[in-house]
């Protein structure tokens, strides 16, 4: 019984240490390249930054550029609820999203290696191909004009969205189902990481157990719930924390955008600091409170 335990400890110290080897990189990064710069934001969204020629002066100010970002300046808090707001609706649809894309990819079918190709090509193209496609690329503009042209004009999300509305079911839930729906190509745009995480997790599960849940009369909707999930619960948490702060990261967010206005065009260090980390220590929470209850639902096996 002890050698089995030993054994057993013996793997997972070998695990641990396998672990920290692969992420060594990444520790070794982060204390040399960004612990400096983090603590210097810090610092300077408590202070008064004046620039003069050859050197920054810093006055600390306490907590004034705080109180700027939140009751003074005109659109810092308006940009800060509505994009944590999407973020909420978006990081849940691209986790549905990329999670029932998976199990469609994880299906036998002619054409599957296309089929993955095309969910996984954001990932391939991953160095700005597709943003260039997206903002500058003429033929990707030709073929939208062409589609909207072929279409007359009607929008089937438009028209159905009219009905309710005049019906007055839920206006608001409506408005940001029909605004993710509106925006499925940026969703899927999103989800290519999420999907190969979630994928790779289902090519673990046993076929053994589905299986037996065959032969003992379970519905494929109960051995979603009963196997699928449970099996691959853990990956959830992940993909739900990556999906957040690469939400959080994307180029059309308007609170960096308004950030970078602050800090670039008007010059003002301080308060850009200020709103830098309460939109972080804001994200930092949501996740934490998130993936506490999430973990709680998940299953660990060995």
């Amino acid at each position: 019984m002890s050698k089995n335990k030993n054994k057993l400890a013996g793997l997972q110290k070998r695990k641990a240490i396998s672990g920290y080897l692969f992420i060594s990189p990444f520790i070794f990064g982060f204390l040399v390249f960004m612990i400096k710069p983090l603590f210097e934001s810090c610092y300077m969204s408590f202070c008064n930054v004046n620039l003069e020629a050859g050197k920054v002066t810093k006055t600390l100010a306490g907590l004034v550029n705080y109180k700027y970002a939140l009751r003074v300046d005109p659109e810092y808090f308006r940009l800060l609820t509505e994009e944590i707001s999407r973020m909420m609706v978006y990081s849940l649809a691209i986790i549905v999203f990329s999670f029932f894309v998976a199990l469609i990819l994880n299906q036998k079918f002619h054409g599957r290696a296309l089929v993955r190709a095309i969910f996984f090509l954001p990932v391939i193209l991953s160095s700005g191909v597709i943003i260039g496609l997206e903002s500058n690329n003429q033929l990707m503009a030709n073929l939208a004009q062409t589609i909207e042209d072929s279409a007359s004009g009607v929008s089937v999300t438009a028209a159905l969205e009219s009905i309710l509305r005049t019906a007055g079911v839920g206006v608001r839930a409506y408005e940001k189902v029909f605004e993710v729906i509106d925006n499925i190509y940026d969703v899927a745009l999103a989800s290519g990481i999420q999907i190969i995480i979630f994928l790779s997790g289902l090519q673990t599960i046993s076929s053994s157990m589905y299986e037996a849940a065959d032969i003992e009369g379970c519905t494929k909707w109960e051995s979603l719930w009963k196997i699928t999930f449970p099996m691959i619960s853990s990956l959830f948490l992940v993909n739900w924390i990556y999906t957040v702060v690469d939400f959080c990261m994307r180029s059309d967010n308007s609170v960096i955008e308004k950030i970078q206005t602050v800090m670039v065009q008007n010059q003002e260090y301080g308060n850009a600091s200020a709103m830098s980390w309460i939109y972080f220590l804001i994200v930092l929470a949501f996740v934490g409170i998130t993936s506490f209850f999430i973990s709680k639902r998940v299953y660990y096996y060995d």
